[in-house]
């Protein structure tokens, strides 16, 4: 199923019905949006999700609802942005990229992203890495496999193909990757190691910017914290994050 809109017409004058097949089965809704409605803002792509103009299968669909080979996904009219030039990061910003690269092999491209960096555009960001990424590399159709906050630096995994994108976000869905981080952290810890356990509820704002807070109401969450090194007001520690969530 062909995804992008077509560049001459501005705007999808009826309502669609659109089959999902096995090519885009384990995406995220929104994902998928975002590459249907090229040109169209991320912040009306989730005003469609939040007022439930998009269906699947007749049901509402939150931002990471994942789709189902044989799903019906209902999209509403949308107005398409005029046609016009892509504007271009720094070429000094582009440079720095060979030098992210920590890993590469014809399925991934792995990068250390620095903080400041967003992991995508977005919510008044006008450059991620996975923008930087595709204009580093236009001959090639690279996808985001995961995220960091925009403030976190880290490892940074994008597909080449989809069956390599779908692969490491299945094992990511089955528990079958740590997630890993150091910490530096303000004072000295008396312990060597300690949970944190609390409940945390995730929510969107206007534009896509993921918001997670502490709510009684919100979801399981534990961190392990194991301290690396003392300072003399300081600690280093590694968090593994045991729910994934953040």
């Amino acid at each position: 199923m062909e995804l992008s809109a077509n560049p001459d017409s501005q705007s999808t004058a009826t309502v669609r019905q659109l089959p999902i097949d096995a090519e885009h089965a384990g995406q995220r809704i929104d994902n998928f949006l975002l590459g249907l409605f090229k040109g169209v803002p991320r912040s009306h792509v989730y005003r469609l999700l939040r007022s439930g103009q998009v269906r699947i299968n007749g049901k509402r669909a939150k931002p990471e609802t994942r789709l189902v080979d044989g799903d019906l996904v209902r999209v509403p009219p949308v107005r398409m942005a005029e046609p016009g030039v892509p504007e271009l990061a720094p070429a000094g910003l582009l440079n720095r990229i060979d030098s992210w690269v920590v890993f590469e092999d014809r399925n991934y491209v792995v990068i250390s992203k620095p903080s400041g960096v967003a992991s995508h555009g977005g919510s008044g960001i006008q450059f991620g890495a996975i923008e930087l990424l595709r204009q580093w590399r236009p001959q090639q159709s690279l996808e985001l496999v995961h995220r960091l906050d925009r403030d976190t630096s880290g490892v940074l995994v994008f597909a080449k193909k989809r069956s390599a994108l779908t692969g490491v976000q299945e094992l990511i869905r089955n528990g079958q990757t740590d997630k890993r981080y150091l910490a530096l952290l303000h004072g000295v810890l008396a312990r060597a190691r300690f949970d944190v356990n609390v409940p945390l509820e995730k929510n969107t704002r206007q534009g896509g910017e993921r918001v997670v807070r502490v709510d009684a109401d919100g979801k399981p969450s534990r961190s392990v914290f194991r301290v690396l090194e003392k300072f003399a007001n300081a600690t280093l520690c590694e968090v593994e994050l045991d729910t994934g969530r953040t």
